[in-house]
């Protein structure tokens, strides 16, 4: 598991050189277009794209539940976990460098 650490207030998980991500649902918080395009997306990460459909997906989930919010970089999803943390989430986390990171670590993606 990578390191947590907070970063500006934000609860964030660093990939180090391993990739385990279980334990956490996986939100990638970007477009569609991206989700499937020339980064791809983490194998069980679900879609829901920051804005109302993010908003609609955490107003229906337990906020016990374990969330790490992925996007292209860690910006939007750091959004993210700011967001659920303000709706009384109590363990979300960022994905430190998002899908670029997780990339140049040479993470197995999906397409």
């Amino acid at each position: 598991m990578g390191k947590k650490v907070n970063i500006d207030g934000v609860p964030t998980l660093m990939l180090e050189a391993i990739n385990d991500v279980s334990g956490f649902t996986l939100v990638d918080v970007r477009r569609d277009d991206e989700f499937t395009g020339e980064l791809g997306h983490i194998q069980g990460a679900t879609l829901k794209t920051l804005g109302p459909d993010l908003m609609k997906y955490l107003n229906t989930e337990n906020k016990k539940k374990p969330i790490l919010f992925i996007c292209r970089s860690g910006a939007r999803s750091a959004n993210a976990t700011m967001m659920a943390m303000d709706m009384g989430f109590e363990t979300v986390f960022n994905m430190q460098g998002g899908m670029i990171q997780w990339n140049q670590l040479g993470f197995s993606v999906q397409r």
